[in-house]
């Protein structure tokens, strides 16, 4: 009877000691996650106050690299006439759409190639060619193919990531263990419940991975189309402050893009440990 006390007491001590340390460990994780995040708000108002120093003292030239005084002034500005609004919400409309068609069609294309093989063969190569040519210099094709609007593009930002996003998931779909489909088998499932209850969530952080580099690829294919042919959007305005040389309209679309890719960077990491979670 003492022993069992004994050792129920030792558990309750042990118990302690677990909830103890699980405690001090998310303290430290916090304490760290504040200390980073207080060094990065560092690192950029030092860039910004060092630029507007060299700016100020004729380090730089000013008319080329403006300030972020002046930005800051010409972002109030746009804000408060409601332009910035309008030509932001037509690039981050684009933009997500093209991120969305150029995930989903190369998520699909993957699907199809690891569910035939002789797809698969037949396709290889012309995915290496399509793969290897600079997806921008197809922007006039898809002008002329599509007219100089929306259409032209959205689809350059769906196609700047598409390639890259069937490749990517294709070889993950390919590289999930063959033991888990040989258990499936023995089972009797069948092709797609094989897909759908081992391929497809063993494949999903590679898929998130492809959603985090699609990101950038979808701004990018975006901008350069409103560089060919729109009157609308951060694109425009960044060769409008070009034409007339104001390089401060520029920087301030620079940074508007650099805040929105930023932000649906973090929506994908928001999504990304839901999901993880979920599955």
């Amino acid at each position: 009877m003492s022993n069992s006390k004994s050792f129920g007491r030792r558990w309750k001590d042990l118990q302690q000691q677990l909830e103890t340390l699980h405690k001090e460990y998310i303290t430290s994780l916090r304490r760290e996650r504040r200390r980073v995040l207080t060094v990065q708000l560092g690192i950029l108002l030092s860039f910004f106050a060092f630029w507007e120093l060299a700016a100020r003292q004729r380090w730089i030239d000013p008319l080329l690299f403006s300030m972020p005084s002046r930005v800051w002034d010409l972002l109030f500005t746009r804000l408060s006439d409601g332009s910035l609004f309008t030509h932001a919400s037509v690039t981050l409309f684009e933009t997500l759409l093209g991120f969305m068609l150029g995930t989903g069609i190369g998520t699909l294309l993957a699907a199809v190639l690891w569910w035939s093989r002789f797809i698969s063969k037949v396709l290889d190569p012309y995915l290496v060619v399509l793969n290897s040519m600079p997806k921008v210099a197809l922007g006039p094709i898809l002008i002329v193919g599509l007219g100089p609007g929306f259409t032209s593009i959205i689809a350059m930002g769906a196609l700047i990531s598409v390639i890259i996003t069937t490749m990517v998931v294709y070889t993950a779909f390919r590289e999930v263990d063959s033991n888990y489909l040989t258990v499936m088998n023995t089972f009797g499932a069948s092709k797609k419940q094989s897909f759908r209850f081992v391929i497809f969530p063993a494949s999903l952080p590679t898929i998130i991975s492809t959603l985090k580099v699609n990101v950038g690829l979808a701004w990018v294919g975006v901008i350069v189309g409103e560089f060919l042919v729109s009157k609308q959007g951060l694109g425009y305005l960044i060769i409008y402050g070009f034409q007339v040389f104001n390089f401060t309209l520029v920087i301030m679309s620079l940074l508007v893009i650099a805040i929105l890719a930023t932000i649906m960077y973090k929506a994908v990491e928001l999504m990304e440990k839901r999901l993880l979670k979920r599955f």
